[in-house]
């Protein structure tokens, strides 16, 4: 089985969780990458993707809410994240599992889910879902990632590779 995981962060939250859910699916052949330098298409022998972004204005980032997150004081900021790789992404052409997660502050609760938004463009592209969107909470925009997530994040990588027949 190969998998990759593709992650958008600007605080880093996000890529420290997308590494423990690659952890959990475990292996040698599962690779993490970020969305602005993953390769435009997904190599022929990939089982499982799985991609997470954080969420901004109810969706996936734009360049707009990157740039209001470098207000904010935000330093690493991608040129691109998961809304332009999905968006240049051609169908896989194949049976290709897809799950994706997304990361929102705790406190205060707010709507919306770059998840959400990922699986249904994703799954429009020909992708097929194994798992709903799932969430993990950070304190602040800044973070850090919320108490047990990123163990949940592990827990949750090996659930999805589970799942794989």
């Amino acid at each position: 089985m190969r998998a990759v995981v593709v992650f958008e962060s600007i605080w880093g939250n996000t890529e420290q969780l997308a590494r423990e859910v690659a952890a959990g699916i475990g292996g040698e052949r599962t690779d993490v990458v970020d969305a602005a330098s993953a390769p435009a298409a997904l190599a022929d022998d990939v089982d499982l993707l799985v991609v997470g972004g954080p969420t901004h204005a109810f969706s996936m980032s734009t360049e707009q809410t990157r740039e209001s997150a470098r207000q904010q004081g935000a330093v690493h900021i991608p040129a691109s994240g998961i809304r332009e790789w999905i968006e240049a992404h051609p169908s896989p052409g194949r049976d290709v599992r897809v799950a994706t997660f997304d990361t929102r502050v705790v406190s205060p609760r707010l709507p919306g889910s770059a998840a959400k938004k990922a699986m249904k463009r994703l799954v429009g592209l020909g992708f097929r879902p194994i798992a709903k969107p799932e969430t993990f909470g950070v304190y602040g925009y800044s973070g850090p990632v919320a108490d047990g997530e990123l163990e949940r994040a592990r827990r949750w990588g090996t659930e999805l590779a589970g799942l794989l027949p």
